[in-house]
């Protein structure tokens, strides 16, 4: 495809206007295209960000997409338990759970293609057993289903808000109890602070999520295990699973995870060794059975980092 630039799209950066002209056709594609020399002006390679002069004439080669499809890696899993229908992995900090955008390779998911020859298909063929998900930075349990009706069953439990998850999270400061957004409710006879805030996206930087009233419910339990003057080792139970939820109820209340500058924590605390991660866990997750209804806990023991972070910290 060739295109010739005119007066009106003068200064007009390269992918913006292929943007705007290749409607059917996504703007991380586009720009992998420049980034891998099938865009050329005047028989050039460039920039993603070239500025556009008229008479610029601009040449796109199309290219064929990536194949949507997972593919298995020998990537070593440490699997906290297995059954006929489900698997629970200890997923580190740092993995990806699925292939997408920005990772082909090195996924959970590319892992778990070498180790099983059979995955529910439910997800799709770059979603292979996938029930729910974690942040790449996040650690911890993650349950895997085997087969389609395992992946419905578990899919219900997690729809119907019956899925027991915890979470332990490292936070800056020492939360009130309850905070000022929340309020104070009582679990298995112990006293949590209990936060309901809907999310949404952040309308000015995608990647973020944010707090506001046209979003969707979230409810987000916590209390304070130890704390210290400065941090404090959080227990949390959620109630929804919202894209990053437990971050932003956190740091909207004023106690980001360390590590998680995202949400406003610093990448380097005062005193602290440079944080290579945020400090958020799945300790563990409760379920029942896909085939009996049985109740299942699965617990992951804390990553090397985390406790040694907690050492370091006084907690």
């Amino acid at each position: 495809m060739e295109f010739e630039i005119g007066p009106e799209n003068q200064g007009t950066r390269l992918d913006h206007f292929l943007t705007e002209q290749l409607v059917d056709v996504g703007r991380s594609r586009i720009q992998q295209w420049i980034r891998n020399g099938h865009v050329l002006i005047e028989t050039e390679p460039t920039r993603a960000s070239k500025r556009l002069s008229a008479g610029d004439r601009v040449e796109v080669h199309p290219q064929p997409p990536s194949p949507l499809k997972a593919f298995p890696e020998d990537i070593s899993i440490d699997i906290l338990y297995e059954d006929d229908n489900v698997v629970a992995v200890n997923k580190p900090a740092g993995m990806v759970v699925h292939s997408g955008a920005v990772a082909k390779s090195g996924t959970l998911v590319n892992a778990l293609l070498y180790h099983f020859t059979g995955l529910s298909k439910l997800g799709g063929d770059l979603r292979p057993g996938v029930v729910h998900r974690l942040d790449k930075m996040t650690s911890g349990v993650l349950l895997v289903a085997k087969h389609d009706k395992a992946h419905q069953v578990l899919a219900n439990q997690f729809q119907s808000r019956s899925v027991r998850k915890i979470y332990w999270a490292i936070v800056h400061g020492q939360p009130s109890e309850p905070p000022r957004q929340g309020r104070p409710v009582e679990i298995e006879g112990r006293r949590w602070s209990r936060l309901e805030m809907p999310i949404c996206r952040d309308v000015r930087q995608r990647i973020k999520m944010t707090t506001h009233a046209t979003g969707r419910e979230a409810e987000t339990n916590f209390r304070v295990m130890r704390s210290t003057s400065e941090y404090s080792l959080l227990e949390v139970r959620i109630r929804t699973g919202r894209t990053h939820q437990i971050r932003v109820h956190l740091a909207k209340i004023g106690h980001a995870i360390v590590g998680d500058r995202l949400y406003g924590a610093p990448g380097s605390p005062k005193g602290l060794e440079e944080i290579t991660r945020f400090y958020l866990h799945a300790s563990s997750i409760g379920f029942c059975c896909p085939k009996n209804q049985n109740e299942i806990t699965i617990q992951a023991p804390l990553p090397r980092e985390f406790t040694k972070l907690l050492e370091q910290l006084g907690l």
